[in-house]
């Protein structure tokens, strides 16, 4: 790009209107207009959220119920609709004479269920899917006799309720084991050069009538009957707990996601075990609403003052930051004098900027530009303030729609809105009171106390004040109490006695994903980048797409878009699912135990989860928030009841009118509010932010005009800023200026100055071991038993040892001789060294 500071240019200077005074009357260099105006664009694409409108979003635990049941298929999936509907009525016919579905009372149709589910146990395959096919037609609401979308939901959740209470769910569980076990069908997905939607038939059917239950009897709704809600807590129930010595569903899933990843398993949809694994947490553990009950019940438990706020809920009352509108900007230029006679004045000139560019969207540091030390030198020596002042007057003229400057008086207070408050409570932890005591007691007395907040002999009135001030803003996380009770575990194992444990389906989840847990994340992590947009296609990477590419490849190019469509489309529902499923994990898993959240952590952060989401974020996270990868007339239940218009290559360029793509704005904020997990009140973590350079990269996501999107990027900035350096602190004024007023303040945290005392970096390798060596000895402690015996009684009489009766196998006796002499006679025995060592 041409330097717009360079002499000669090209072309007479100009300053946008045309005349020849280049630098607003200064005799700065001339610059030109062909390297100005690329130097605008660049500008106004890195600068801000100028062309965003404000995103009208709701967060919440997912998206609206036809949504969810219709990211279930891939569009190459819709001519099964037509073959499941085949199927029941083929079946319904031999059945039931003279009537449809709809018209038969509630047992005639739970007969039908039952023989249903009896023709299910046949031992021909291609019966067998027949059978499974009819019954997803059920699940999926008989939508042959509907007229309406309304109809196919409601009819949906009906049949639904109705095949769990016949046994359908349990029946299909079995086919599920039978089908991850296939061995014939994973060497033939292993032999093939291209595995397509053919080779998952069988799964996909089962899956999709698993997760057409459980989101069905998930949905709670004020009409529901009570024999549904009866039939709700009983699901819930059987999906959390280990019945009839089976696992929790949820770990049958993570071993799909494990088999698939490692390659045994090319064939499984994975798509449809996602979402149907992130349904099933989600079920069985709660969403975010249940989180926040469950926190305030355990706070009342454990002793702790109520929660100040809902964070969800306050969010939701935040406006979304934005520039400052051209108005001010403007008036602000016509009330100070002309730039000709500012150029003998360079303190005046400066002190009038100071304001200004501390709020101007444009005067921030361009994200997309080389920093060149040498560059800035040059173009500060240019002219007197000329970069500042020239840059705003050219984007000013630019812009047709800015109103005419006020011709009188300075700007009305109606102009600037300011909040009457900040949104968030201060909080004080217990650590940052002692810091401040230690601090003042050196400074005043010349000794410290250690950790105690009480006394204050020796200090001033004002520290007496502080201290008081900081003790009425102490917040006491649950967290903390359950980390002094694991010290105090720790020291006392004897006298305390074994901790009793409530068997809740978050610890039984815990459980049973302990020793596999590295694997599980492991494999989620590797499907989330395969998924992201920002990944480069690899041969030797998983191959996500095998539930939704056809056996035939596209001729044409309108399938071929279609195709893409769907491509991208299936990714972006494979990131949702991710997204969602680790931080509901996090968070209930948080709530269980520190140490549990702790251990899931560390393997995400051992497994590259934070430079993944950065990479996922490197991007244009505006285009990625807007894509419009969806054909509406293809989804579920539109396409089961209407005609299908004729697809043109203009109408799928064209997509739905939608603002925002609700799913690829729900994955940003849960893969932020994930980042923001993994790196809270972790420096060492902090750190892999900063050398990862995440700074320019979060800060063009601010250009999303979302509130809670914001919110957790401006908590992330915050984090690093003391260690992003002074010139960067500078140059971002109007980012910290969002950071405060949007993000929550914690006393004494010099968050905006770098004068923290746990910035300090010998520390950090030593805070990630610790902590991995107190997460040991949690899961040690509780959950390897075996180990538990050196705190057992010890039997020395050696009569009673010697006595004991042991079971040998049956035919011990035959081998007995020769196991002697290969064990006792044969072994040579240093009676001198046994001696000693006993």
């Amino acid at each position: 790009m041409e330097d717009p500071a360079a002499p000669g240019a090209g072309g007479p200077p100009t300053n946008g209107n045309g005349n020849g005074n280049g630098n607003g009357g200064g005799k700065g260099k001339p610059a030109a207009p062909k390297g100005r105006e690329a130097f605008r664009s660049q500008r106004r694409e890195s600068e801000g959220s100028v062309d965003c409108p404000t995103l009208e979003f709701e967060y919440g635990d997912a998206d609206g119920h036809a949504a969810e049941l219709s990211e279930l298929y891939s569009y190459t999936e819709n001519l099964e609709f037509t073959t499941n509907r085949r199927c029941f009525e083929e079946d319904f016919k031999t059945q039931v004479q003279g009537k449809e579905w709809l018209e038969l009372e509630e047992d005639a149709q739970k007969t039908y269920v039952m023989g249903l589910l009896d023709r299910l146990e046949v031992v021909s395959r291609e019966r067998r899917l027949k059978v499974a096919r009819a019954v997803l037609y059920l699940a999926q609401g008989t939508f042959g006799e509907c007229d309406s979308e309304v109809d196919v939901l409601h009819w949906s959740r009906y049949n639904c309720f109705l095949l769990y209470q016949m046994g359908t769910f349990s029946a299909f569980l079995e086919l599920l084991h039978m089908e991850i076990d296939n061995s014939q069908a994973c060497s033939s997905a292993l032999r093939k050069p291209a595995v397509s939607i053919a080779d998952s038939t069988e799964l996909r059917v089962l899956l999709s009538v698993m997760y057409l239950m459980v989101e069905n009897i998930r949905l709670e709704r004020e009409t529901d009957p009570y024999g549904w809600r009866t039939a709700r807590e009983t699901f819930r129930t059987e999906l959390s707990f280990s019945m009839h010595n089976e696992e929790p569903f949820a770990l049958l899933l993570f071993s799909m996601v494990t088999k698939f990843c490692s390659g045994l398993a090319p064939h499984f949809p994975i798509k449809k075990v996602l979402l149907l694994l992130w349904k099933v947490v989600m079920f069985t553990l709660g969403g975010f609403e249940h989180l926040q009950t469950l926190k305030i019940k355990k706070r009342a438990e454990l002793g702790l003052p109520p929660l100040a706020e809902d964070s969800i809920q306050v969010v939701k009352s935040m406006r979304a930051a934005s520039p400052p509108s051209y108005t001010l900007d403007l008036g602000e230029s016509q009330l100070a004098p002309p730039p000709s006679k500012l150029r003998g004045r360079r303190g005046s000139r400066r002190q009038l900027l100071t304001k200004q560019d501390s709020l101007d969207i444009y005067n921030e540091r361009d994200l997309f530009k080389t920093e060149d030390p040498a560059t800035e030198e040059e173009e500060e020596s240019a002219g007197d303030g000329e970069r500042t002042l020239d840059g705003e007057l050219d984007l000013l003229e630019q812009d047709p729609l800015v109103p005419p400057p006020p011709s009188q008086g300075p700007l009305s207070a109606e102009r600037v809105a300011f909040p009457k408050g900040l949104p968030w409570a201060p909080k004080v932890r217990q650590k940052d009171i002692e810091h401040f005591l230690e601090m003042s007691r050196n400074k005043f007395i010349g000794f410290t106390l250690g950790q105690d907040t009480d006394t204050l002999v020796g200090l001033p009135r004002p520290i007496h004040e502080s201290v008081k001030t900081l003790k009425q803003h102490k917040y006491v996380s649950i967290a903390d109490v359950q980390i002094k009770n694991e010290e105090e575990l720790e020291k006392c194992p004897m006298s305390l006695g074994e901790e009793v444990v409530p068997e809740t389906p978050c610890e039984i989840l815990y459980q049973g994903m302990l020793y596999s847990l590295p694997q599980y994340m492991i494999a989620l992590l590797k499907i989330l980048l395969a998924a992201a947009p920002t990944s480069k296609a690899k041969t030797d990477s998983i191959n996500i797409l095998a539930d939704v590419l056809p056996e035939e490849m596209p001729i044409t190019v309108l399938q071929s878009m279609k195709l893409g469509i769907d491509v991208n489309r299936h990714k972006e529902i494979i990131v949702k699912s991710i997204a969602a499923l680790l931080l509901l994990l996090l968070k209930h898993f948080k709530l269980n135990h520190i140490y549990q959240f702790e251990y899931v952590s560390q393997h995400l952060v051992f497994a590259n989860c934070i430079p993944l989401i950065l990479k996922f974020f490197n991007q244009n996270i505006l285009s990625y928030i807007t894509a419009k990868n969806s054909i509406s007339v293809l989804d579920y239940p539109g396409c089961t009841i209407q005609d299908l218009p004729e697809l043109t290559t203009e109408s799928l360029e064209a997509g739905d009118n939608n603002q925002f793509c609700w799913r690829n704005l729900f994955s940003c904020i849960n893969l932020l509010r994930l980042l923001n997990k993994l790196t809270k009140w972790k420096h060492s973590r902090t750190m892999m932010l900063v050398v990862f350079k995440s700074a320019p990269i979060l800060k063009r996501a601010l250009k999303v005009k979302q509130a809670m999107l914001q919110l957790y990027v401006l908590k992330l900035l915050k984090i690093q800023t003391k260690y992003l350096g002074r010139q960067w602190r500078k140059s971002n004024m109007k980012t910290m200026s969002a950071i405060y007023q949007k993000v929550r303040h914690r006393m004494n945290d010099d968050w905006a100055y770098g004068n923290d005392i746990d910035a300090r970096p010998w520390d950090f390798q030593a805070e990630e071991c610790t902590l991995r060596a107190n997460i040991e000895a949690f899961n040690s402690r509780r959950y390897d038993k075996p180990q538990d015996s050196e705190f057992s009684p010890v039997d020395n009489c050696l009569q009673s040892v010697l006595g004991q009766r042991l079971d040998l196998p049956e035919d011990f006796h035959y081998s007995y001789e020769l196991w002697l002499e290969r064990e006792v006679f044969s072994q040579p025995i240093c009676w001198e060294e046994l001696l000693q060592n006993h």
